[in-house]
Order: structure tokens, then C-alpha cells, then sequence
């Protein structure tokens, strides 16, 4: 059975949105293709990564002083009247209440499957970049989001979860066991499905853009082929081949919105479901510095051919930096992060977020626990549904 699916391009006029956002994000206007070619061309001079110096220090400042009140955990079925936990993930703590879905991100930092830190503003940063994606992504495909009633919460409509997760990788890089590098650079040529050539250095460019799925396992995702999720009855052949097409697109339309801001989508992932209706709905997190890799633009090509790391604008320095200083997978007990990584990755967060919406993140100002704000704002929206 040959399962090779092909990326393709959205046709025809994009549909109207039908999920109803709140209206902190209505002002968001929808992105246009034609407006990103045009744009194209156009890349900073300088790294974003050190571009508005000002800026970058009194986030430094306002994450410094956060430190404290960070989201690291969350308690919603007991202070949201009807509300009952679900599940606890590495981030995202999800609960269910009057038949929808509650997922709340906290500002846990996860890699090599297990939390290291928590980052200031990360939740939030987290959840309003994939409602903004969700916003801007609906003519590819529908997502289960319902409204967004706090700044780090998601209420969605209850879908069923395929249990793959959808890797879609630019590139060949990357340092955890299953990154794309790390198996290529064990000499493997076959990789879910994917045959890749002889030759290739850390961090290139692929020729065309790939797929390598994953099941979804508490612990572990494990890499598996098309066949094998047809085999195992993770799905239909043709619910793989419309989920592969759709998240092909996704990553296609994010690799040019991010281009066009002078950033490389390097890599990502996508969850899908399907609706009490049989519709397939994009779910959990879309382009978010946690779900996906994004490099520099304009300093991508000389920090290749000189054998350097790229620049980049997610978590990956914070997982070479426990590489350097531990065994991540192994260790039972980890060092603690430094206060100057944990407050950098918070600027790095937030300027992605400011690099691809346009707009300025609002940093909460008030000394209010943020579990507190949670959930009253849950327990309001939640009354009105």
C-alpha cells in the first residue's frame, strides 16, 4: 500500500471564520498570501535576536521579577464549580466541563520527556501564538477551538484524539533521540517511511519537505511509518493520507508566514482529531516555540557553511545546555537552570510571538496569582456556555 502523500496548496477563496473568538483577538486580521510574497524578499539586517535592545532588557526585567509567580501548577477541579481534571501533560494540564474541553497551559518547560524548568509568561505566550495560528489556519483545516477566556487558557470542543502526532521536519537537525540528526547521524537512511540520501551535514535543508509521525505514549513518542499506522489501526488509509496532506499545507503556509518575518519554521508538530460529527479538527498547539524549531533568516546560511549552530528563537540552546551539563534522559536528578537561561528563553518566547503576529505581548502587570485569574475567568465563560 503506497502511502507518499504530496504537499499541496489551498485553492479558492478562504472561507469565513466560524469558531468564535473572543474579542481581545479579533483585531487580528487574517494573513494574506499574496502580501507574503510580496515580502519575501524582505529580511532584518539584524539578528532579531538582538534587535530592540530596550526592549529585550525590560523583558528580561519584568521576567526576573516573575519568576515567582510562575504557572507550574494548576488545581481548576477544585476551584471551577463542575469542572473535573482530565489529564496533567508536560505542559498543558486539560480538564472537561460542561462537554467541552479546558486545556490550560502552564508554564512548565518540558524536553527529553520530562519538565526542567518553568519559564516566566511561557503559558501565555503559549496560547495566545497558537490561537493566533488557529485564526490564521482555518482555511486549511477546522480546529476544535471554541474561545480563548484567559490569556493561558483554551476551552475546545471534545474531539477524538488520533494517537499520532504529525512531526514535520525542513530540515535535518535537531539533539533528542528521535530528532531527525541524531538518527541520520546513527546512519540511518529509512526513517518513517522516508528515504533519505547519503551525505547530508547537521542542520540542511531538505530537498522537500517530510513527514516522520509518531505515536503518542506518555512517556515517549515513537516514530512509526505510514503503513505501520494503518497496521496498528491508529487510522484509515485515507484519514492518514487527509491528515498528512493538511499538516504538509500547514507547515507549508507557516514555513512562508515565518519567512516572510525573516524567521526559518524548521520543524514542527500537529495533533488532530475528529468531532462528535466525523470532522477532522486541528487541536492542541500550533507554531509555537514548544511544538516547533525556528531558525534566523539571514544567518542561517553563513552559521551552516561555517559548521556553527543557527541562531534560533526557540528552546533548543535550553536543551544543549542540560546536553552539556547532564544526562537528560538518565539522570534522576537534573541541575537546576540558571536564572539568566530561564529569563532569556522567556525573551525569546516572547519575540517570536511579537516577530510573527505583528502585534505587542501584554505582560501581566498585576501581582494577582495567575491560578486565581484562571480560574475566575474559567468559571465565567464556563456559566455562559
Amino acid at each position: 500500500m503506497a502511502l507518499s502523500p504530496s504537499p499541496y496548496a489551498p485553492a479558492g477563496a478562504k472561507p469565513p471564520l466560524k469558531t468564535p473568538f473572543l474579542p481581545s483577538l479579533r483585531g487580528h486580521t487574517r494573513i494574506s498570501m499574496s502580501a507574503h510574497r510580496r515580502r519575501l524578499a524582505v529580511s532584518p539586517s539584524v539578528s532579531l535576536l538582538f534587535a530592540g535592545a530596550g526592549h529585550r532588557e525590560a523583558v528580561l526585567s519584568a521576567a526576573r521579577a516573575a519568576l515567582s509567580n510562575c504557572l507550574s501548577e494548576t488545581h481548576l477541579d477544585l476551584s471551577v464549580p463542575g469542572l473535573q481534571a482530565k489529564s496533567r501533560g508536560k505542559v498543558r494540564d486539560v480538564y472537561e466541563g460542561k462537554g467541552y474541553m479546558v486545556l490550560v497551559t502552564t508554564d512548565r518547560q518540558s524536553a527529553f520527556d520530562r519538565v526542567l524548568a518553568s519559564i516566566p509568561f511561557k503559558g501565555q505566550v503559549l496560547n495566545e501564538t497558537s490561537m493566533w495560528w488557529f485564526k490564521n489556519t482555518e482555511h486549511i483545516v477546522p480546529n476544535a477551538v471554541v474561545c480563548s477566556p484567559d490569556k493561558n487558557v483554551t476551552i475546545a470542543k471534545k474531539c477524538s484524539v488520533f494517537q499520532v502526532e504529525f512531526v514535520v521536519r525542513g530540515f535535518v537537525t535537531g539533539s533528542t533521540d528521535t530528532s531527525l540528526w541524531t538518527v541520520y547521524n546513527n546512519g540511518i537512511r529509512s526513517y518513517c517511511g522516508n528515504i533519505l540520501p547519503d551525505g547530508m551535514k547537521k542542520n540542511q535543508k531538505l530537498s522537500a519537505n517530510i513527514l516522520t509521525p509518531t505515536t503518542k505514549a506518555t512517556d515517549h513518542d515513537v516514530p512509526v511509518s505510514p503503513d505501520e499506522i494503518v497496521k496498528m489501526g491508529l487510522m484509515t488509509k485515507d484519514e492518514y493520507l487527509d491528515v498528512s496532506r493538511k499538516a504538509l499545507s500547514l507547515f507549508a503556509y507557516g514555513q512562508q508566514v515565518a519567512l516572510s518575518h525573516g524567521l526559518l519554521l524548521v520543524d514542527t508538530k500537529y495533533e488532530f482529531g475528529k468531532d462528535k460529527d466525523g470532522n477532522i479538527m486541528l487541536i492542541d498547539e500550533v507554531h509555537t516555540p514548544d511544538s516547533s524549531r525556528y531558525w534566523i533568516a539571514n544567518s542561517y546560511e553563513e552559521k551552516f557553511n561555517s559548521g556553527l549552530e543557527p541562531e534560533n528563537m526557540d528552546k533548543e540552546f535550553l536543551r544543549l545546555w542540560f546536553k552539556d551539563h547532564c544526562n537528560p534522559y538518565e539522570d534522576e536528578v537534573l541541575p537546576e537552570a540558571p536564572e539568566g537561561l530561564v529569563c532569556e528563553l522567556a525573551w525569546r518566547y516572547i519575540s517570536l510571538y511579537e516577530t510573527i503576529t505583528d502585534s505587542k505581548f501584554e505582560i501581566p502587570v498585576s501581582k494577582e496569582s495567575i491560578h486565581d485569574r484562571i480560574s475566575k475567568n474559567v468559571s465565567v465563560v464556563l456559566e455562559s456556555l
